[in-house]
């Protein structure tokens, strides 16, 4: 089963998120990018894949992780939907919250994982 929840709108959000104020400069920034692919290393790749295609180690999960490598879903994603997914999790799949990541870390994961079509893994 694929995912489509990375690559909805933010219109839908919590009003929360709708009216985060999104960082761009530190979504292009190569220092944040790397920061953030430390953390995707140590929290996400398991599932996600060290390439970040969707292929991690953990095979028994109940939907197929999001690929982040596809130009597609980069296309139709939104930081801000990416933060929110980062910080809530998506109920009734095997993506968790991660509360543990502060905002700034959030929003370097944000940039790291938006950047992967263009630039790579």
């Amino acid at each position: 089963m694929l995912t489509v929840f990375w690559g909805c709108p933010s219109e839908d959000l919590p009003a929360k998120y709708r009216r985060l104020e999104v960082p761009e400069d530190r979504l292009e920034s190569a220092e944040a990018r790397e920061h953030g692919r430390a953390l995707y290393l140590e929290y996400c790749a398991l599932c996600h894949g060290a390439r970040a295609d969707g292929h991690g180690v953990r095979t028994n999960l109940s939907s197929r992780p999001q690929s982040f490598s596809d130009r597609a879903w980069r296309n139709q994603s939104s930081p801000k939907r990416a933060f929110y997914v980062i910080q809530e999790g998506v109920q009734g799949t095997a993506m968790p919250a991660w509360k543990i990541l502060d905002q700034d870390q959030t929003w370097d994961l944000v940039a790291y994982l938006l950047s992967i079509p263009e630039l790579g893994p």
